[in-house]
């Protein structure tokens, strides 16, 4: 999907979004990356309506990203790459239908290429399981509540932040330092 000034749009859900924002944020050609809600039900749900696991909804990312810098096949290849696409519903201690492996397509490109990346890091048996990941038409993104925007930078001692998502930067800075801003 493009938008203004030649940007383009991603929607995808990996899990907890206070994890996947953070990594995005620091790719070269990512413009912004807000969290929400994404594939569900309920209108304009709250966080506290979604861990109710009743929503539909999965905690999801939406990014801006200018495709001239990078592509969306390679903003998926990021995304299988920090999250595991092999456990439904899923995602290291955070379980529950909103923290599953989705890939919201804006476009029939988008799904087409998220198809071929599925099908080539399954040929690559880069995972010992099959992917689970959830290919649906992109409907409607709610941003979530504002204390949810930029939680790891606003909160980086908080126990959740320390335990999981900093380790989970640090190797991503170090997977993706040639691709990382400046």
């Amino acid at each position: 999907m493009r938008s203004n000034g030649g940007e383009e749009v991603a929607t995808v859900a990996g899990g907890c979004f206070w994890c996947l924002q953070p990594l995005f944020q620091e790719l070269q050609g990512v413009k912004e990356v807000e969290v929400g809600y994404s594939g569900g039900t309920v209108v304009n749900p709250s966080y506290r309506q979604v861990c109710t696991d009743t929503t539909g909804h999965a905690e999801a990312i939406q990014i801006r990203f200018d495709p001239e810098v990078v592509s969306y096949d390679r903003l998926l290849r990021v995304f299988f790459s920090v999250h595991d696409p092999t456990t439904l519903n899923r995602q290291g201690p955070d379980v529950g239908s909103q923290y599953r492996s989705s890939v919201f397509t804006h476009s029939p490109e988008q799904e087409a290429s998220a198809k071929r990346v599925i099908s080539d890091l399954e040929m690559e048996g880069i995972w010992d399981a099959p992917i689970v990941t959830e290919i649906t038409p992109y409907t409607t993104f709610y941003r979530a509540e504002e204390h949810h925007q930029d939680y790891y930078l606003k909160n980086p001692t908080q126990g959740y932040c320390r335990a999981i998502i900093t380790p989970k930067v640090a190797k991503f800075r170090t997977q993706f330092q040639a691709e990382l801003k400046p």
